[in-house]
């Protein structure tokens, strides 16, 4: 057998790996009770744009007005945007291991995600994410979503590193195994502890401080 490549780049989601995810249902059921919602209309609308507001093509304004403020209501969309943005808490345990791991293996760390702009940038400056991630390969940023395995292209070209020397750590199977079809190893993260025992079995080994 062949040696194994040494991990040179990480590609990892955001929402349910790094952080939260920031507006998936759990969150709009949440906005719903808060803002005395109906939510079969609201998550009908959502489903109808979602797409084109992951893949940057609309604004949050855009996406409100769509999907909240079609009729009137008795609050404002500042005071929605800020229940939105307030939706999103840190993994901390991943977000150290992650900078333990950039620092001690010298690691790429590449954000392959979908999410909105303005939630994206809100996440960003917030967790202060650009301290361990060099670059992110955002739906809203490059116009394409995960599954489309585009994206992985990108992140490669902008990563400069073989696919097989990449490891890719997300949630979701679908999006695990498109990264496995292009050759870039994967690990489905279901917990901290598991996820840590995997990359080190990679070669990744390091506790944060």
């Amino acid at each position: 057998m062949g040696r194994r490549l040494p991990i040179k780049t990480l590609f990892l989601d955001v929402g349910g790996v790094l952080l939260t995810d920031g507006w998936d249902r759990r969150a709009r059921r949440r906005a719903a009770a808060a803002f005395e919602l109906e939510l079969a209309p609201m998550e009908e609308r959502h489903h109808l744009i979602f797409e084109t507001f992951e893949a940057g093509s609309v604004t949050l304004d855009d996406y409100l007005r769509l999907v909240v403020f079609w009729e009137a209501r008795p609050f404002t969309r500042a005071q929605f945007r800020q229940f939105m943005f307030a939706q999103s808490h840190p993994h901390k345990d991943m977000l150290d291991l992650v900078g333990a791991l950039r620092a001690r293996h010298r690691l790429k760390v590449v954000v392959v995600s979908n999410e909105a702009r303005e939630l994206n940038q809100h996440r960003i400056r917030a967790f202060r994410l650009g301290g361990i991630v060099d670059t992110f390969v955002s739906s809203c940023f490059v116009h394409i979503r995960k599954p489309d395995a585009e994206i992985f292209r990108i992140a490669l070209d902008v990563a400069q590193t073989p696919p097989r020397q990449v490891l890719y750590v997300d949630n979701t199977p679908m999006f695990v195994s498109v990264a496995e079809r292009l050759g870039i190893r994967s690990v489905l993260h279901t917990s901290y502890s598991t996820t840590k025992a995997t990359l080190e079995s990679f070669g990744l080994d390091g506790d944060p401080p």
